[in-house]
Parts: C-alpha cells; structure tokens; sequence
C-alpha cells in the first residue's frame, strides 16, 4: 500500500513539472516571437499616421515615389512615381524615406566641425614657426661662438 501511495505523490510531482514546462515555453515564445511583432506593427501604425503629402516613400513592391495625396476614407495613397501616379492601399507602404533637410543639417554640422579644426590648428602652425625661427636664431648664435 506504501509503494503505491509514492507512485501517486510520483506522478503528482511529474504533472506539475509538465505545467511548469509549458508555462516557461509560452513565456519564452511571448517574449521572443509575441511582444517584438506588436512593437514592429505600433511602429508601422505610428509611421502611417505621420504619413503627409511629399514624402518619399518605397513601396512593398519596391517601387520608389513620392506621396502625392492621402485618403482617409478609403485607406488609400496616390504615389508620384516619375510623372506616373499610381493608386495603392496605405499598409503597400513599407517604409518612409527621411527627407532631404535632415542630410542638409548634417552637411552643416559638419563644415562648423571643420571651421572649428582650422581655427585650432592655425596657433598651432603659428608657433611651429615660432620654433623653426627661434631655432635658426639657436644655430646662428652656436656658429658664432
């Protein structure tokens, strides 16, 4: 009667190791599959809400253009692509292009950088003359004694 009271107490303990197994799967596949591709598609839904008129934009399809008008009733966007303007469905968009101000901004800092590097290394170049003519004053006074 013994034995078949720790076969019970056995089987107990293996049914709740299976419970505790197959909640840590279903925690692992929300944390690694689940909780990424909602952050992916709240990330689409915010870019589709900025979309305005102008952007630059590449399609699923991978067709380049420019946004040339937005219909809120029927989801729809028309695309200025060369001259051709085709209609699509607003999720056809898969992603937005940064606009052309953002490069200019950069092009910006940069050439302050570099006018401040110029300034910085003009003393220097003033007092490595400074050294080369005290030098030369060194030689011609060594020469002379």
């Amino acid at each position: 009667m013994n034995t078949f009271f720790l076969a019970q107490s056995a089987a107990g303990m293996n049914n709740m190791f299976m419970i505790i197994a197959m909640i840590a799967i279903f925690v692992f596949f929300y944390f690694s599959m689940i909780k990424p591709q909602k952050k992916q598609q709240q990330e689409r839904m915010k870019m589709m809400s900025e979309l305005k008129k102008g952007d630059q934009v590449i399609m699923v399809d991978g067709l380049h253009g420019k946004v040339d008008s937005i219909n809120d009733a029927d989801k729809t966007v028309v695309i200025d692509a060369d001259g051709i303007f085709l209609t699509f469905e607003r999720m056809a968009i898969r992603r937005v292009l940064p606009t052309a101000a953002a490069p200019a901004k950069d092009v910006e800092a940069n050439e302050a950088k570099e006018e401040k590097v110029e300034t910085e290394e003009k003393p220097t170049e003033s007092s490595k003359t400074e050294e080369t003519t005290s030098n030369k004053a060194d030689n011609t006074n060594s020469e002379d004694k």
